[in-house]
């Protein structure tokens, strides 16, 4: 494979647009030869001597598997550090905690609630700090995404995606990412439950200046209507548990089903990045179907992850 560029190094990936365009696309170009790399059981070494630290104030598994399989095979070590375990949990200032860390660690990676969490971190480290998921965001989700819709058709630019549901992080993140590739990107979600308006703005900017388009509806079929990729999320996120039965009822409608299926394009795909509630967000027939690219959409976060730490880790 050619060589990484160096244009990345030690730079942080907190939220989508911390990068241009080309950044991301320079993500997703490497993440496709390290797939490939790994196909041949071809060992790539590039981050010798390394040690990663994988802060976890929520539960994971693709997150924390893709990242520890990951560094094993560029050759670092992981390093898992369960917050409750550290003196966060004691009340020590995130700004202490990331000069100390930058100390010891070749790169940080948080997944936590708090946007301004993983913010914090990322100004005051000498190191990259990387956003493994917020309650605002989810970066490497989106990234992971990105290099699966292109695996299918090719492009991103051009590309209609409907995401159906709650306008949570995920959501955030693909609007962010959809605009900046020039991707036709609705959101359908019941009232009370749209994205950010600020995330919105800043997406549709975007997508208008690549030759995309971001819009909000709230009517399912309406946003179904043609496209190429349907796409939903859990209804109830984590820290949300109480309000699970409200949330059921208010997103009934928004479930991805054969029904909305029928109304996309005749070459739609489904996605959902993991963990589903069959029965809830989207309908068992359509998440084990053959227009599922679910499992490929779980396998690629390892593959951007890797990418995302080749690039930026000095």
């Amino acid at each position: 494979m050619a060589g990484i560029p160096d244009t990345l190094k030690g730079r942080s990936y907190t939220r989508v647009s911390d990068w241009s365009r080309e950044e991301l696309r320079t993500a997703l170009d490497l993440a496709d030869e390290l797939k490939q790399e790994r196909v041949r059981r071809k060992e790539l070494r590039v981050l010798p001597g390394r040690t990663i630290g994988l802060i976890f104030h929520k539960p994971s598994t693709r997150t924390r598997v893709g990242f520890e399989v990951g560094i094993a095979e560029l050759g670092g070590m992981a390093l898992y550090l369960p917050a409750a375990d550290l003196q966060l949990a004691r009340g020590e200032s995130y700004r202490d905690t990331a000069l100390v860390l930058s100390r010891f660690l070749s790169a940080l990676m948080i997944r936590t609630f708090d946007q301004a969490e993983v913010d914090e971190f990322a100004t005051y480290a000498s190191i990259p700090v990387i956003n493994g998921l917020t309650d605002l965001a989810h970066p490497l989700q989106a990234l992971a995404d990105a290099m699966t819709i292109r695996e299918r058709f090719g492009r991103l630019e051009g590309i209609r995606l409907a995401y159906l549901g709650d306008g949570n992080n995920v959501c955030h993140s693909l609007l962010r990412l959809g605009g900046r590739f020039g991707m036709h990107v609705t959101a359908a979600c019941p009232p009370g439950y749209e994205p950010d308006a600020g995330i919105v703005a800043a997406a549709r900017a975007d997508a208008e200046a690549a030759g995309g388009s971001v819009r909000v509806v709230g009517d399912p079929l309406e946003g179904a209507e043609q496209a190429d990729v349907l796409y939903t999320d859990v209804w109830t996120s984590m820290g949300q548990e109480a309000e699970r039965e409200q949330r059921r009822r208010d997103l009934e409608r928004f479930r991805l089903d054969g029904e909305l299926l029928s109304v996309a394009a005749p070459e739609a795909i489904a996605m959902h990045c993991l963990p589903a509630h069959v029965g809830e967000e989207i309908a068992e027939d359509v998440l084990y179907g053959p227009r599922s690219l679910v499992w490929d959409q779980a396998e690629n976060r390892l593959h951007t992850q890797k990418a995302v730490m080749a690039l930026v880790i000095r």
